[in-house]
């Protein structure tokens, strides 16, 4: 009696090398994956200080607000993108301040490399 077997499959241990391989890369992926989702919210956050400090700047020109003078989130709407006020990608509060003062986020201070001149054409 001849039996054939002709067994098409994995055995276990490749299944289980398998496995491994894709856990390892996937212990090698995530925390890069965290870390650039990290730093998108970052400059996000950093681009939405400028366009509010810039949307504050042309209000101050446009309406004579001198150094120092306040403004409002509705007196800056107008001058942004879409008339709304940017949001927070990591769900803080932004404080607009006096003209000549830069925008802070609640979670964050002050944009990191972020001075008076970075970004306008003074």
């Amino acid at each position: 009696m001849i039996i054939n077997r002709n067994n098409k499959g994995f055995t276990l241990v490749e299944i289980m090398i398998v496995v491994a391989i894709i856990g390892l890369l996937a212990a090698i992926a995530v925390p890069n994956f965290v870390q650039a989702r990290n730093a998108a919210r970052s400059s996000t956050c950093i681009n939405n200080l400028r366009l509010i400090d810039s949307a504050k700047e042309q209000y101050a020109i446009e309406n004579n607000v001198a150094s120092g003078g306040a403004a409002t989130s509705a007196d800056i709407v107008a001058y942004l993108k879409g008339g709304a006020m940017p949001t927070c990608p990591s769900a803080g509060a932004y404080t607009i301040n006096n003209v000549g003062t830069l925008p802070v986020c609640s979670l964050s201070g002050s944009a990191s490399g972020m001075t008076p001149k970075s970004h306008r054409l003074d």
